[in-house]
């Protein structure tokens, strides 16, 4: 608990933001349309927190996805709309274009050695500025309907229940078993280890509490159109890029750049190449959200991306991402992207202003970092 209370702080805060805007918006915030609606409104956000995450990690930081999302999503409609490509190969095409933004990025903070505020900001002009040039300052749509899909579509039901998505339904029970399963198993190891472990009774309530959560919410999902494209898009996103950075070589070597430069590279670890190949992680998720914002919005706007990474920045930081490198997971990304979107979800519903709005995440993420230095003094 002492170790993870920046995360479970922020998990604990989500619950109580969720709670308070249930009451004060008579119902409405957890209705199925809208838990539906809060995950589509910020799919695209959570996916940038998941790179964002590991850039902060490594001491960096990335100014320019918002921009490089809005040029992906005008070079995707050139390709849909205007030539008329097949969806997948648009979609690939789009995907490959990110990764070299991301390396054209990472190669002058990896190997140039200029600070990446200064290279993403030239980035964020860079990018918005294109995306101003091939779309000639209008919108393009419509975009296909298999497209739209990736961003509007839900999970067929196999099973056609009548009034109840019964495939959500069995995907949760699934789910609960596996995770149930893996959390077993990594006991019995740490066990075998003779590493220390949290009382039986603790795991069986902590287990039970979270598959109670996940089965409430998928029959909440089952009781409208089931489960989202974009939730399963996520939820691959979140057990990958966790087992990365928990389980791989390569993620310890992000940590360890992240928690000192100097002694990961006399430890023999590539640190321009981790750098170079984190950004290029980055190039690819900003791509990808980029094209889940255009499918959404069914067009390709100069507008689009705009502030997405502040709101990147902000889920990143709020959920444990400490702001000198070193520290940080995905789960606590998706928490902080997750009380972002809940409060801008719940302050829409009571009519509070875009102004008010933008000033109390303003606050939230300041209050966020002060905390995030306050637990560090206290445990130094």
């Amino acid at each position: 608990m002492k170790i993870n209370i920046r995360q479970y702080g922020m998990f604990i805060a989500l619950v109580f933001i969720i709670v308070l805007f249930q009451i004060l918006s008579d119902g409405i915030l957890l209705k199925p349309l809208n838990i539906t609606n809060i995950i589509l409104q910020n799919s695209y956000i959570l996916v940038l927190a998941i790179g964002m995450v590991l850039v902060i990690i490594t001491g960096n930081i990335d100014l320019s996805v918002g921009s490089i999302a809005a040029f992906i999503g005008a070079i995707s409609a050139i390709l849909m709309i205007n030539l008329e490509l097949p969806v997948v190969l648009a979609v690939a095409i789009c995907l490959l274009l990110g990764a070299l933004i991301g390396a054209w990025q990472g190669y002058w903070i990896a190997y140039v050695r200029i600070p990446a505020f200064i290279v993403t900001l030239a980035g964020m002009l860079l990018f918005r500025g294109l995306t101003l040039v091939v779309l000639e300052g209008k919108s393009i749509a419509p975009f296909p309907v298999t497209f739209q899909k990736i961003s509007s579509g839900f999970l067929p039901d196999l099973f056609n229940g009548a009034g109840l998505h019964i495939l959500t339904i069995a995907l949760g029970i699934l789910l609960s078993i596996i995770y149930v399963f893996l959390e077993w198993r990594e006991r019995r190891s740490q066990q075998r280890y003779n590493f220390e472990v949290s009382p039986i009774a603790i795991f069986v309530l902590k287990n039970l509490a979270l598959i109670t959560l996940l089965n409430v919410f998928t029959y909440v999902l089952a009781t409208y159109e089931g489960i989202p494209n974009i939730l399963v898009i996520l939820f691959f996103l979140i057990v990958i890029y966790t087992f990365i950075t928990n389980k791989t070589v390569v993620g310890r070597h992000v940590y360890a750049l992240g928690g000192n430069e100097k002694a990961a590279k006399l430890s023999g670890i590539k640190t321009s190449r981790v750098t170079f190949w984190v950004f290029v992680n980055m190039g690819v998720l900003s791509a990808l959200s980029g094209l889940i914002f255009a499918a959404r919005l069914n067009a390709a706007t100069p507008k689009a991306g705009n502030l997405f990474e502040l709101d990147a920045i902000a889920a990143a930081f709020i959920g444990g991402a400490s702001a000198s490198g070193g520290i940080g997971t995905v789960i606590g990304a998706i928490i902080g992207g997750l009380v972002m979107g809940v409060m801008n979800n719940g302050m829409s519903l009571l009519s509070v202003g875009i102004d008010w709005q933008q000033a109390i995440k303003g606050l939230v993420l300041l209050l966020a970092v002060a905390f995030d230095l306050y637990t560090k003094n206290k445990a130094a």
